[in-house]
């Protein structure tokens, strides 16, 4: 029996690599010479470098970067391969770098995230994934594009600083010394929001919230968003105000759509595409997937969807393990999911279900192998 392992972690007790290492424990007791691959898993958000780099047998290295509020951070990334490199936006400006009491995505600038895409392309890496999760900006991606050589100039000709509240004051974009290498880079930005730049479900109202901005503070970032995106239409010929997706991570995707080969795509199934996952499936007699909770909004772009579809068109079977369930959480078996199997057994706080993780999945993973072994075993009359 061959078995494929590709869960998500589960955010705040347990990373994808932990949970492969008890799912092998428990697969191991109940089929003894199984054998396991292991696959760690992520979406775009938080892990997706270490899940890559662990499957690409790949490497981390650092660079030293503009934070989003001006102070330098050490900035790690994945190196995948020789001409591929996976970035985390959240390392260079990401909302856990800014003190809760200091979250302003007035000040907030994405411009770190734009260094570190420069030094990759001047170390040579040419394919970038660039996961986008995680943002503490509201800049339109000015912070990204300042850093890549595009200057924003206000009514008097003068640089403004890549900031949120500055996107009203844009009068002139201007991209003579836009970085060369930019434009031939292949830039593939994990992205699974729908929301478009501007609007009541766009970047600021939908996001701004929780980058520490005030009701005063959003309708006036808005504005100036709302600006920004006028002007780039007038000046480019392109219209982001209602661009599915423009609107993530403060809408830092919309300078690299513009200026160089980006696309965005979903998270998963860009990992999904570098790791080849289709080639890991042969032979394979099972899969198993999981992540923290699923529920209605699991179809759309997250691993199980993702696992789950790859599986079916190979008529693979395919169980994940969860840490809970929501309302909707039926609606993944539409998706190639066969069986879902929560590892909560008993009425319990998420405090003591976080608390007690190892104990609660080992638990889930013996009822699931047990009833998979059953089902082998069954003969129908």
């Amino acid at each position: 029996m061959k078995i494929l392992l590709a869960p998500d972690s589960f955010k705040g007790s347990m990373s994808s690599k932990h949970i492969i290492e008890l799912l092998t424990q428990s697969a191991k007791k109940h089929f003894e010479n199984c054998d396991v691959i292991s696959v760690p898993m992520a979406d775009g958000g938080e892990g997706t470098v270490d899940a890559m780099i662990e499957i690409m047998h790949g490497h981390r290295k650092s660079h030293k970067v503009t934070g989003p509020l001006g102070d330098p951070v050490n900035a790690s990334y994945g190196v995948i391969n020789d001409s591929t490199v996976i970035l985390e936006m959240a390392e260079a400006s990401g909302l856990p770098l800014v003190p809760a009491g200091k979250r302003n995505p007035y000040e907030t600038t994405s411009y770190g995230t734009g260094e570190m895409i420069r030094h990759v392309l001047e170390k040579g890496y040419q394919n970038i994934i660039l996961a986008i999760g995680g943002s503490a900006t509201n800049d339109g991606g000015m912070g990204a594009a300042a850093a890549l050589g595009v200057e924003f100039l206000d009514k008097a000709g003068l640089s403004l600083a890549p900031a949120g509240k500055n996107l009203k004051q844009i009068q002139t974009i201007c991209t003579d010394h836009l970085f060369e290498k930019l434009t031939d880079a292949q830039i593939t930005i994990m992205c699974d929001v729908k929301n478009p730049l501007t609007g009541p479900h766009g970047a600021t109202y939908v996001f701004g919230p929780q980058k520490g901005g005030t009701p005063e503070q959003l309708n006036d970032l808005e504005e100036g968003m709302v600006h920004y995106a006028k002007l780039l239409k007038t000046q480019f010929g392109t219209d982001f105000s209602a661009m599915e997706g423009a609107g993530a991570a403060g809408g830092v995707s919309v300078p690299l759509l513009l200026f160089s080969n980006a696309k965005l795509e979903s998270g998963i199934q860009a990992v999904l595409h570098t790791i080849h996952f289709d080639s890991l499936l042969q032979d394979v007699d099972l899969v198993i997937t999981g992540e923290g909770r699923v529920d209605e909004q699991s179809p759309n772009g997250k691993v199980l969807s993702g696992i789950g579809l790859a599986c079916r068109e190979k008529n693979i079977p395919v169980a994940a393990i969860v840490g809970g369930m929501g309302p909707g959480a039926c609606k993944i078996y539409d998706c190639g999911i066969d069986s879902i199997m929560p590892i909560v057994n008993h009425p319990m706080d998420l405090d003591t279900a976080i608390r007690d993780c190892d104990e609660l999945l080992l638990d889930a993973a013996d009822r699931m192998f047990r009833l998979i072994k059953m089902g082998i075993h069954m003969t129908v009359r």
